[in-house]
């Protein structure tokens, strides 16, 4: 039987050494970052720390899976106007907000693709995306309008100002009424 080397939030505690090699504790076993972002796939929750000094490393491996992703010849899915615009976040006094905020875009999303899927099975042969999707887009352009603006074209516009507190409690409003129109589309 494998030894199980779990962290007590039951994350499956992933080890690297000093030579880059990655070791599961639950497996026993040397793994790759294809293992990894396999697991990342599976919904398996893991943590990776550094073998010597217990640093969890885990944001880093997982932004070095998607640079290998990105890189790997395949199908990209990070356009490059993302890229820009989310470099250009570090730094900004939004930055703060950033993981929060892609965290609660990727959470609608996923649950939006859910129940695209069970509407899907329910409803073959109807067609009631066409308002589901339309909202969807809508909560998407005014969410990254609002977190990030777009440049002045060249022009004598002035470069806009960042979304004030009242914007942001306002696009939060809106964001949460599009929801509530999803969900019942969704039944």
């Amino acid at each position: 039987m494998a030894k199980r080397n779990d962290s007590a939030d039951g994350a499956t505690i992933i080890k690297k050494y000093a030579n880059r090699r990655l070791y599961n504790t639950a497996s026993s076993s040397y793994i790759t970052l294809e293992d990894l972002a396999r697991m990342t796939r599976e919904g398996v929750d893991f943590r990776v720390l550094d073998a010597k000094s217990g640093e969890d490393l885990t944001h880093t491996i997982l932004t070095q899976i998607i640079m290998e992703e990105e890189s790997s010849g395949g199908e990209q899915m990070l356009p490059i106007s993302f890229l820009r615009q989310l470099i250009g976040m570090y730094g900004n006094s939004m930055q703060s907000m950033m993981p929060a905020y892609l965290d609660a875009m990727m959470s609608n999303f996923r649950d939006n693709q859910a129940k695209v899927a069970e509407a899907l099975h329910a409803r073959a042969g109807s067609n009631p995306f066409a308002k589901m999707a339309e909202t969807n887009m809508a909560m998407m352009r005014a969410a990254a309008d609002a977190l990030m603006p777009r440049k002045p074209e060249a022009t004598n516009e002035a470069e806009p100002a960042p979304p004030r507190a009242d914007e942001l409690d306002e696009l939060r409003a809106q964001m949460a009424a599009m929801q509530r129109k999803l969900d019942e589309l969704g039944k």
